[in-house]
């Protein structure tokens, strides 16, 4: 890929995403990163870089970089004040603002990126971040470490970046883990699991409706399976318990029909979960 993109063209998007520079976010002791200089760059400083060796970057411009893929090719000046207030009156005396710092790639190109980024976690490396009825889309990552100039054996900084939802994105979560111990080095099974937790707490935080037209889940034999429940109101006994194969059923009330269910008709619930259904006649 590198070599197909050549030294000039790659370095030129590397640059046009913010890396080897800070982004002046408003925080102390930003770090600029690791880049190549163009001038210094051969077939192996081309290689090494096209696979995310020899350079270093800072989550930070990786959050950045990351949303302006997302957002439509905007790369934005990230803050974390969003203003300040004057404490009797309340007026705002400072106010930071969406700054857009350059245009990186097209409204297209980022169309396709989410989608390539959703199918990762519904299909890929990042499975165990998918969350059921969310579009939920993300990337792994591995990095190996450097200490005095040499790489390490076996030491590791894991890595996640996570999108909800993923064809409209509200929220960006990274999170990384140095070095982790009695596990697959692998992100797909260390970082992804625990992004997931907080992708939930994303998703209760910003109340994010689930969606339909996602890609659906390449599922494993290990994978919680989830269905739709069916409506049972107005069946027989016996016919909702068909209908209801994949769930088990908690019956109250007396009588041959089904009058109500708990939870309704079209939720989707995992397998096994427990459906509560009143009989009458």
């Amino acid at each position: 890929m590198g070599q197909l993109l050549g030294k000039e063209r790659l370095f030129s998007y590397l640059d046009k995403f913010g890396f080897g520079k800070k982004t002046g976010i408003d925080l102390n002791g930003e770090g600029e990163g690791i880049i190549f200089p163009l001038s210094k760059v051969g077939n192996i400083e081309l290689a090494t870089t096209a696979f995310g060796q020899g350079i270093s970057v800072t989550p930070i411009q990786q959050i950045t970089a990351i949303s302006a893929v997302l957002n439509g090719g905007s790369l934005l000046k990230p803050f974390v004040l969003k203003n300040i207030l004057e404490p009797e009156t309340g007026n705002v005396m400072y106010q930071n603002e969406t700054t857009i710092v350059r245009q990186t790639i097209s409204e297209k190109t980022s169309e396709i990126m989410r989608y390539a980024l959703e199918s990762v976690v519904a299909l890929g490396g990042g499975k165990a971040a998918y969350i059921d009825g969310y579009r939920i889309g993300g990337k792994t990552g591995t990095a190996q470490k450097v200490k005095d100039g040499v790489y390490l054996v076996n030491n590791y900084i894991m890595s996640f970046v996570g999108i909800v939802p993923s064809n409209d994105p509200q929220a960006v979560l990274y999170i990384a883990i140095d070095n982790p111990k009695n596990t697959a080095l692998l992100s797909s099974y260390t970082t992804t699991p625990i992004a997931r937790r907080i992708l939930l707490d994303i998703i209760e935080a910003l109340n994010i409706p689930k969606q339909e037209g996602g890609i659906e889940k390449d599922w494993e034999w290990s994978d919680k399976v989830y269905y739709e429940i069916p409506n049972v109101v107005g069946k027989t006994k016996e016919e909702a318990k068909e209908l209801l194969e994949h769930f088990t059923i908690e019956y109250s009330g007396e009588g041959e029909h089904v009058i109500s269910q708990s939870p309704e008709a079209g939720e989707r619930i995992e397998d096994g979960s427990t459906i509560k259904l009143m009989l009458g006649n």
